[in-house]
């Protein structure tokens, strides 16, 4: 007998730590952000569940749901006019002249949502590039340029003394 609160409870049990650090890294290492892209994620699965259980593509909706929400979040907030935050930003401090090294999460969180979506998906996800573009309902070549810049953007704010600013060509 179909039971949808218990099949989606045990979805959940599955797949909750998994969702959580996929967020977390969307998110731009924000857990508290992450939790609440968790909470919409999960709420937008339970409305469909009947639907998506059927069709066996719960996990490949949940990333897409996770994704999409995540980028829409990025964007209301990019309008927003100020942001509150609990600790001030650090600046970078030089020891005998060498910079302090750049924590990947912190230079994962300045990539612009879409490219940070797709650096997600496809290295911490392991998706291949025909999943992420499914996912993220896009192009298999926008996923590939995306991919590219992500990864050199990152690669600039991990190695140079001064580092990239989020979205720079």
């Amino acid at each position: 007998m179909y039971d949808r609160d218990t099949e989606f409870g045990d979805y959940l049990e599955s797949r909750a730590v998994v969702m959580r650090r996929t967020a977390y890294l969307l998110c731009g290492g924000d857990w508290h952000r992450a939790e609440d892209l968790v909470q919409t994620t999960l709420t937008k699965i339970y409305v469909a569940w009947s639907r998506i259980r059927r069709d066996g593509s719960v996990d490949a909706f949940s990333r897409k749901i996770m994704v999409r929400s995540a980028i829409d979040e990025a964007r209301r907030a990019y309008r927003r006019r100020e942001s509150v935050v609990d600790e001030l930003p650090e600046t970078p401090t030089r020891y005998g002249g060498v910079e302090e090294a750049v924590d990947v999460r912190r230079a994962l969180a300045r990539l612009p949502a879409g490219q940070r979506a797709v650096v997600v998906l496809r290295y911490w996800e392991d998706l291949s590039i025909t999943e992420t573009a499914a996912a993220l309902g896009k192009s298999e070549g926008t996923v590939k340029s995306q991919a590219a810049k992500g990864l050199a953007a990152l690669r600039r704010m991990l190695t140079s003394e001064e580092p990239a600013e989020a979205g720079e060509k």
